[in-house]
């Protein structure tokens, strides 16, 4: 059985947090969008540490009420004012171009281009992030300062990009386990220099899944980088045999900021994962925020839309639009914490271990309790500060172990931690107890050694 302690012991030691770090500082740079050539070197970027398959879906196909957009790609951009003078460029922020920007060349009047001009006045030192995936115009976004000096003037509009057919791509990695019934974690990869949102996600998913790589596993993991929205609609659009197999679900994105947790349950309100989730957070003893489903968000609202109604929950530190940062240049490496990423990462470590060793047991002697002292359970349990919550544990387990309740759901009733009960159902299954209720996997899960 996994040793949590040991294993969150292991990733300081192995200095995890500077390499999620150091991968989203190499992927900062990018200019990505829902298609095209960003989306695919960052998938490149995340193979080197994973293996990752990439699928590419033509423009045109339809995928449900939805269709593949055209591809965009972008080479350069820029304005110029009267004199030649760049006042704007591309190459200092990729968010100073509305993304999935047409090409556009030409010297237009203050009057004019104003109407194609982003900012925001209550953070005027910030660039937005905008964009008009599905309309065809073009614009530019900077700050409200620079805005706000712009003088009359004819100005040199230049976007080099190109909107045309190619596909949409999207990664996926899949770890066979014991069982063909799946646990999900779905990140979006569509946003250009945002760290928190989402290369955060991104990063945290890409070394969860690296870790888990090579593990005896109970459940089978999917690990998907999809563009947000049209992203998780093709994906289920191609996969609908799948879904009866996802048992568990999480979509993860701003992970990294200074905040506490916050978690939004599933559209099942009560599904495994929303408990176990829940579980975790108070277990921590720290503040967090727990949300009820709506369907607006992240892709958690697709999965979980009428037709799948998959128990999927969407984990995040501050919640999308929440923080003055989100979608502005603000949202930068400055702006990440590596603790916080490497505390996500436990969380998530944490949330499989509960999934994976959560079992339902027959007590073998259900008439009045089993004598203890004669089968040495009592020596068994000694020597430990925390004998008594020991022997509680063991009550608990052996009065609820009907063959109806999980071990989740004993933890939620005793208030004793889901680990402790894990390690004590063992050693009374191990002393003719307890059996594994028929259907269950496997007596003792291995993973992350």
């Amino acid at each position: 059985m996994m040793d949590l302690n040991c294993t969150f012991t292991r990733l300081a030691k192995n200095n995890i947090d500077e390499e999620m770090y150091s991968l989203i500082g190499e992927l900062y740079p990018i200019c990505r969008s829902i298609t095209g050539d960003g989306v695919r070197s960052t998938l490149d970027i995340l193979k080197k540490r994973i293996d990752l398959k990439t699928f590419e879906v033509p423009t045109g196909t339809q995928v449900f009420d939805w269709t593949i957009p055209k591809e965009w790609n972008i080479r350069d951009a820029y304005i110029k004012d009267g004199k030649g003078k760049k006042i704007v460029d591309f190459h200092d922020s990729n968010l100073h171009v509305l993304n999935y920007s047409i090409p556009v060349n030409k010297k237009i009047p203050l009057s004019e281009l104003k109407n194609h001009l982003y900012s925001l006045p209550e953070h005027p030192e910030l660039i937005p992030y905008k964009t008009s995936y599905y309309k065809e115009t073009w614009g530019f976004c900077l700050s409200h300062k620079q805005l706000q000096q712009l003088k009359e003037d004819d100005y040199e509009v230049y976007i080099d990009a190109t909107l045309e057919d190619g596909s949409l791509t999207y990664g996926e990695y899949y770890l066979p386990g014991k069982s063909s019934d799946e646990f999900i974690f779905s990140t979006h990869i569509c946003h250009p220099s945002l760290c928190n949102d989402n290369l955060s996600g991104i990063s945290v998913t890409t070394f969860l899944a690296h870790l888990l790589t090579g593990q005896k596993l109970k459940y089978s993991y999917r690990f998907l980088f999809i563009p947000g929205t049209i992203g998780s609609i093709t994906w289920l659009s191609r996969n609908e045999a799948l879904v009866g197999q996802i048992k568990h679900g999480l979509v993860i994105s701003s992970v990294g900021d200074k905040e506490s947790f916050t978690y939004k349950k599933s559209r099942r309100d009560d599904a495994d994962i929303d408990r176990i989730i829940q579980l975790i957070l108070q277990q921590n003893e720290e503040p967090f925020s727990v949300k009820e489903f709506s369907p607006y968000g992240y892709d958690e609202r697709q999965f979980c839309s009428p037709a799948f109604n998959l128990p999927f929950g969407s984990l995040s530190r501050s919640a999308y639009g929440t923080y003055e940062e989100y979608h502005t240049s603000a949202d930068n490496l400055d702006f990440i914490q590596k603790e916080k990423l490497i505390g996500t990462l436990k969380l998530l470590l944490h949330a499989i271990y509960m999934a994976e060793t959560n079992t339902r047991y027959i007590n073998l002697y259900p008439k009045c309790e089993p004598q203890l002292g004669k089968r040495g359970l009592y020596n068994a349990l000694g020597g430990h500060v925390d004998s008594r919550e020991r022997e509680m544990a063991m009550l608990w387990i052996l009065n609820y172990s009907d063959g109806n309740h999980s071990l989740l759901d004993i933890a939620e009733k005793s208030k004793i931690k889901f680990e402790l009960l894990a390690v004590i159902s063992l050693i009374l299954n191990q002393h003719g107890l307890l059996d594994i209720k028929t259907g269950n996997i496997s007596k003792e899960p291995s993973f992350v050694s």
